[in-house]
């Protein structure tokens, strides 16, 4: 499977909070809806928590927290390796009003997105 990660980062002038309560309440319906003519088998969202373990963790290597360039959450969606390659007649429509409504609290020029192959290490339980 191919999965595409997406670190986000909200619109200047959004609180975290209200960032967070959109993407999670308005934009992850359009997501449901529009998965399955997208190809997407798995879609999770990931949302950045103030935490002492990340203070912690990343001070102990040299990387810098709290700067405000911080990633307000991480999007992941997993696709079949075949979906993307051969896209269905409604693709782009749906991958549009997804773009259109990201627009509303993403800030795109601060975020970042980028393909992926998993590979696991440990795998854990569902």
């Amino acid at each position: 499977m191919l999965k595409l990660t997406y670190c986000l980062h909200r619109l200047p002038g959004m609180s975290r909070a209200e960032f967070q309560r959109y993407w999670r309440e308005v934009h992850a319906p359009l997501v449901a809806e529009a998965g399955p003519h997208l190809g997407v088998a798995r879609y999770v969202q990931s949302h950045t928590e103030d935490h002492p373990v990340t203070e912690a963790t990343a001070s102990g290597r040299g990387i810098p927290t709290g700067d405000g360039e911080d990633y307000d959450g991480v999007a992941e969606l997993w696709f079949e390796d075949d979906a993307l390659g051969n896209p269905g007649p409604e693709f782009e429509k749906h991958a549009h009003i997804l773009a259109e409504d990201e627009a509303n609290f993403i800030d795109f020029a601060r975020s970042r997105i980028f393909m992926t192959r998993e590979n696991v290490v440990i795998a854990g339980h569902d």
